[in-house]
């Protein structure tokens, strides 16, 4: 038994059932990370000495009779857009060399109190921003079903982890995709929780009315499990929603018979692979299969979205990383004369392209004169698209969609037009700009042997519908089971 390829739910079994000790499942995932790691590059920092400090914490707790909490010895990696006391975090930018924050985020003080062992901080697009994980401002992540292509982004480093079996389950986050976009290409699941539903305190910014933290997982069980730890009304997070969390993983058994799926056509698009949408076609039948009932909409409003989206996020970037000014923590340029020639160098040379170039679209949208033309209207057009979504939800319970028009593409394919990189998010943007949860699981693979993800879009907090009908799909299907060929 390969202690490495279970999910939570399996472990957690094994770990209750003193089969196995924390100890032991925390050499197993430091042994295939030793062994696997190097073709992935997958982490930024494995934290495993303090991840042995922990365990052996866990399984003294245990031998006690303590209860050591839901995911007690459970190895978990965190993307480095987190928050983790005394742990570098640094959005895989190089103006965050050598920053260690002095407090742990809110989802990470949840997890520590479920008794997670953390094995360390996976790669990133810098500062959230990318869909290849090729602007890490450190190394590029591999895709575990090919080497030679993207695990998606901006979460690449935690998708490829969670599927090349580097940890149990991952947290990523997701401002414009970057959750359900790497899941997809690389045959996980992958939730966008409602915004508000998880607290984003010590979740480093990047457009804050857009980011969301959420599980990356092996299935739809452990993805119920994970979200139930973290979701919750934070008092730190002026953004957090008190409302009440439900027992995702109990509601996971529920028969879909009768329920609502809309399949908008604004999503079936031209230029999008055959591939892609014949696996979409056949899920959408898998579902009609087991009772739901399958209809046509319209979201007029989704040919904007990425311009729409572009704008937004781009000016709350201009906005969120103005703090990084070489002050007070992270990398600071020394060849500077005076105070200007510091900022100047400090960022200029800490930032990477991809990031310089939104926080230039992000400041000409707000400046003077063009505020009016771009950033009020983009705004506009974001209650449009919210609104096409609310007057959705009155005819269905669930929105089916592809996740991403196409697999995974190779390294470097789109690093040189930016506008192609950016369309690879063209499905998932429009749930971040209306605020609403989605789901992505894999449903198909290419003749090549590439992941496709189907993506399921749901009312505000009503993630329960969302993995209820995930997971309806994913017990009739196989999809899940696939290993990548490491």
């Amino acid at each position: 038994m390969e202690l490495t390829g279970l999910t939570i739910h399996e472990l957690q079994g094994l770990l209750r059932r003193r089969e196995v000790t924390a100890k032991q499942v925390l050499m197993a995932f430091l042994k295939r990370i030793a062994q696997v790691e190097g073709k992935i590059q997958a982490y930024m920092a494995v934290t495993g000495l303090e991840a042995l400090r922990m365990a052996s914490r866990l399984d003294r707790r245990r031998h006690a009779g303590e209860d050591a909490g839901p995911l007690a010895g459970i190895p978990l990696a965190i993307k480095d857009v987190i928050c983790t006391q005394d742990v570098p975090t640094t959005c895989s930018s190089r103006i965050l060399d050598g920053f260690i924050p002095p407090y742990d985020a809110t989802v990470m003080r949840r997890l520590n109190q479920a008794g997670m062992v953390l094995l360390g901080k996976t790669n990133m697009d810098e500062f959230a921003m990318g869909s290849s994980t090729e602007n890490s401002g450190y190394k590029v992540t591999r895709n575990p079903w090919d080497l030679d292509r993207v695990p998606g982004g901006s979460s690449g480093g935690s998708a490829a982890a969670v599927a090349a079996d580097l940890c149990t389950a991952a947290l990523g986050s997701d401002t414009g995709g970057s959750i359900r976009q790497p899941a997809a290409f690389c045959g996980i699941v992958g939730v966008k929780p409602t915004y508000g539903r998880v607290s984003r305190y010590g979740l480093v910014a990047f457009a804050s009315s857009l980011d969301q933290i959420g599980p990356m997982t092996k299935d739809v069980r452990d993805a119920a499990i994970l979200l139930g730890v973290i979701a919750g009304h934070d008092t730190c997070d002026s953004t957090s929603v008190n409302v009440p969390v439900p027992d995702y993983v109990a509601q996971l058994g529920r028969e879909v018979t009768g329920l609502r799926i809309g399949i908008p056509k604004e999503y079936f698009i031209e230029g999008m692979d055959p591939e892609v949408e014949t696996a979409i076609r056949a899920a959408i039948n898998v579902l009609e299969s087991l009772g739901a009932k399958a209809e046509s909409i319209s979201l007029p409003h989704t040919e904007y979205a990425v311009a729409t989206y572009y704008l937004v996020a781009t000016a709350e970037a201009s906005s969120n990383l103005a703090r990084y000014d070489a002050v007070k923590y992270g990398f600071r340029a020394r060849e500077a004369k005076d105070l200007l020639s510091m900022y100047m160098k400090s960022r200029q040379n800490g930032f990477g392209a991809e990031v310089k170039r939104r926080i230039m679209l992000g400041t000409y949208a707000l400046s003077a004169g063009y505020y009016d033309a771009y950033y009020l209207k983009a705004l506009k057009v974001r209650t449009l698209i919210r609104k096409d979504f609310e007057d959705t939800f009155k005819r269905c319970e669930v929105i089916l969609t592809p996740t991403a028009p196409t697999p995974a593409f190779r390294l470097g394919e789109k690093t040189a037009d930016p506008l192609t990189m950016y369309l690879s998010d063209i499905f998932t943007i429009s749930a971040n700009l209306a605020g609403i949860p989605g789901v992505c699981l894999p449903c198909g693979f290419t003749r090549a042997g590439l992941p496709i993800g189907l993506q399921l879009l749901g009312k505000p907090f009503d993630e329960a519908t969302l993995l209820q009908v995930a997971f309806a799909y994913e017990q009739a299907t196989e999809w899940h089971r696939r290993k990548p060929p490491l």
